[in-house]
């Protein structure tokens, strides 16, 4: 029987697992040295924030896996051997696949800061980090100050989770302006204003010289390097990005990048080898999207698809329109098609914000036919089938605004806010657009 082998234990190797399953009847193994369960990775700042316990992150009961043959393995991979077709785990055991699907995920990115390996120095990405957050700041009396390294989405989660014990942080932002290599201008002030809202000692423009040890070897301040001023904490949380998590397989035959390289269909550049999720590297970009994509929804499309390539149906990777989605404390993010930080010279761009700076949207369109090509939208939930719908037929920035109301996901009993903003397009641009009501059958129409 082919023995099917994932390593790693994430949304995109339990995703390739469980469809395997349904396709066939492969042995499968999944080899993960984390926990020895599935759990939803982006659930860990709601169990620290006392939302949740761990046992409620598990999609799955215990007993799934039995009842469904997925062995799991609680083991590190040190090595692949691809020419014998096996791996070399940490207690130097060999284990033996006919085919290996690599999904190992990311790990937080360190520069080389001196004291970046010290008690108190962690991630935001593993069970092990809650532990370790658990342990050296599970109150404000233990931990006095936490310094967050780092402007992303992660880091912003880290500063959540201080907040919300009373912890105060400080956050150190390289960046002249919170994320706005991705956010445009407006949009990073307004988060700005969240950040500091929150009573957070928030410090853009400014980088990490080094972490300082007490004499137990536990971080105790960090110095800022462009003033030299010394801040003490007793947390720092590195948040400054992520990187592949794909040092074992360097050693391999198997052609790396910063990820591992795959093409269209998922296969790397050794036969019966795949990898998925946010340590695949596509070989050339698929449209505008990155070559590596460390987003929970393209790993588990990405299980699903190699999933079906393994099981005889070779089909293509196909993401469709880019979506994500992100929580900036209270201020709840989503984005759909492209707004880039700096327009392109083809594209416009209209933006509204309401009076409270916690509640706007960023509308791209192409300056020359005014084809809609994304919106950013902040503390208004928008729906995905309408924006999909529009993205693919190609609709015009004033259709968008005509149907406003149909994207908007917000309860009935929101304040709704369509008109103020077509109304303020309508003055800027010279049109009479009116919104329509909202209808269902436009928003799940396919035609």
């Amino acid at each position: 029987m082919e023995h099917i082998v994932i390593i790693g234990n994430g949304i995109s190797g339990v995703t390739a697992a469980r469809h395997i399953r349904k396709l066939s009847d492969k042995k499968i193994t999944i080899i993960s040295s984390e926990t020895e369960h599935f759990f939803s990775r982006t659930a860990l700042m709601y169990i620290y924030m006392g939302h949740m316990k761990f046992e409620n992150t598990k999609p799955y009961e215990d007993s799934f896996w039995k009842k469904n043959r997925i062995k799991l393995k609680k083991a590190l991979v040190k090595t692949i051997d691809s020419k014998n077709k096996q791996l070399v785990l940490d207690n130097d055991q060999l284990f033996a696949y006919d085919k290996l699907i690599i999904a190992t995920g990311s790990k937080p990115n360190k520069f080389g800061w001196p004291g970046q390996d010290l008690d108190g120095v962690m991630g935001m990405y593993h069970k092990q980090d809650l532990e370790n957050l658990e342990k050296y700041a599970p109150n404000n009396k233990v931990c006095k100050r936490a310094v967050i390294v780092g402007g992303g989405l992660i880091g912003i989660e880290f500063a959540e989770m201080m907040h919300s014990r009373n912890i105060p942080v400080t956050f150190l932002v390289r960046e002249s302006s919170f994320w706005n290599g991705v956010l445009p201008d407006q949009e990073s002030a307004l988060i700005n204003k969240e950040i500091l809202d929150n009573h957070i000692d928030l410090r853009l423009g400014v980088n990490l010289k080094e972490i300082k040890a007490d004499k137990n070897g536990r971080a105790k301040s960090i110095v800022i390097a462009e003033t030299g001023e010394e801040i003490a904490c007793d947390v720092v949380g590195l948040t400054a990005g992520v990187s592949p998590n794909i040092n074992f397989v360097k050693e391999s035959e198997i052609e790396t990048n910063r990820g591992v390289i795959v093409n269209r269909f998922l296969e790397t550049s050794v036969k019966d080898i795949y990898a998925i999720g946010d340590c695949a590297e596509q070989r050339e970009a698929i449209g505008q999207r990155r070559p590596i994509e460390a987003v929970w929804y393209t790993g588990r499309m990405m299980g699903e698809t190699v999933a079906q390539t393994i099981c005889g149906n070779r089909i293509e990777y196909k993401p469709g329109h880019w979506f994500n989605s992100a929580k900036f404390m209270d201020v709840e993010y989503q984005t759909y098609g492209w707004v880039w930080a700096k327009p392109r010279e083809n594209e416009a761009r209209f933006y509204w914000e309401h009076k409270d700076g916690k509640k706007a949207i960023h509308l791209n369109f192409d300056k020359e036919t005014h084809e809609f090509i994304g919106i950013n939208t902040f503390g208004i939930r928008l729906r995905h089938e309408f924006f999909d719908r529009v993205l693919t037929e190609k609709k015009s920035v004033e259709y968008v605004l005509e149907y406003l109301a149909d994207a908007n996901f917000d309860p009935e009993f929101y304040k709704q806010y369509e008109s103020e903003i077509v109304a303020q397009f309508n003055k800027e641009h010279g049109t009479a657009i009116k919104v329509q009501k909202k209808s269902w059958k436009r928003i799940f129409s396919k035609a």
